[in-house]
């Protein structure tokens, strides 16, 4: 999660050189060519059915494919700052989706964490403080904060869809291999990008893009398609899902870090004060409950 919020926030520069679908598809091309060897299946694997393969779809779709798509645009219209603050809501949102989807009970606690993810959003939302020069060279001064409240609402849409991720992928650990996971959604999160990626190649200036983007490129790449997904999906196969979205408490706050420390972005009063009330849903929503604590204790 630490190296998910890195990228989150590197790639505001990257989609500043490069369009959004010819950045999603170069992303899982350089994956895909990375992983090839990922590919073939184990010999302990059952072959896959046709529930597998839906569950693979889905997670590529909206894991893979979407969250690229909505988080890309987002930290371009709305920046790396708010990006780490809208993004807190995800450990939230993994317990609305467990209570739905896999019968997990949202305790009041969760339902406060909830509270104030919302609350911190709102507030966010709000301040106007955070310039964005590509909204404003993109769409006109008048259009720029329609833009901000747009990249915000994508941003929302990215929690929903990492959210979707983590569910997903536990039901495929039961049954794939981190590895193979990996590489079958980034296959798929290719397929799915190649034809709006070849549409944005078509007419784009490629020596236009200096060295030093393709390096960071090649680093968004492998974070994004291998090492992350990977590291992730080893964790779930004996982590269950709603304890995995604790973890996601390092994603908003590495991005909101690389913003702040290399990005040239700020906060001000109103921020900070939207960031500390999305932690704390954070902290609300992770951290064991008393329960939890006596149970250790005698063990």
């Amino acid at each position: 999660m630490t190296l998910v919020g890195c990228y989150v926030a590197l790639s505001k520069p990257l989609a500043a050189v490069l369009p959004v679908f010819l950045l999603a598809w170069l992303r899982f091309g350089i994956g895909a060519v990375a992983m090839l060897h990922w590919l073939p299946k184990p010999p302990e694997e059952a072959p896959l059915d046709a529930r597998t393969r839906w569950l693979l779809f889905a997670e590529s779709f909206l894991g893979n494919f979407l969250f690229t798509v909505c988080m890309i645009t987002g930290v371009k219209w709305a920046g790396a700052v708010t990006a780490g603050v809208i993004l807190a809501a995800i450990p939230a949102a993994i317990a609305v989706m467990g209570w739905v989807f896999l019968n997990e009970r949202v305790t009041q606690r969760t339902g406060l964490a909830i509270a104030c993810a919302i609350l911190g959003i709102a507030l966010f939302s709000l301040s106007k403080q955070e310039q964005l020069p590509l909204a404003t060279k993109a769409f006109g001064t008048e259009n720029t904060q329609g833009m901000i409240w747009l990249g915000q609402l994508l941003l929302l849409a990215a929690v929903v869809c990492e959210a979707a991720y983590s569910v997903i992928g536990k039901k495929l650990t039961d049954t794939l291999g981190p590895k193979r996971i990996s590489s079958l959604i980034n296959l798929w999160g290719f397929a799915l990008s190649t034809p709006l990626g070849l549409y944005a190649a078509w007419d784009f200036d490629f020596a236009s893009v200096q060295w030093n983007t393709w390096v960071l490129l090649v680093f968004y790449a492998l974070a994004a398609c291998i090492w992350t997904v990977w590291l992730w999906m080893t964790g779930l196969k004996t982590v269950p899902a709603a304890q995995g979205g604790i973890f996601t408490v390092f994603l908003p706050v590495s991005s909101t870090l690389v913003g702040v420390v290399w990005l040239g972005e700020t906060l001000h009063a109103l921020q900070w004060l939207a960031c500390a009330i999305a932690l704390a849903g954070v902290l609300l929503a992770t951290l064991p409950s008393r329960l939890a604590w006596r149970i250790r204790s005698v063990q």
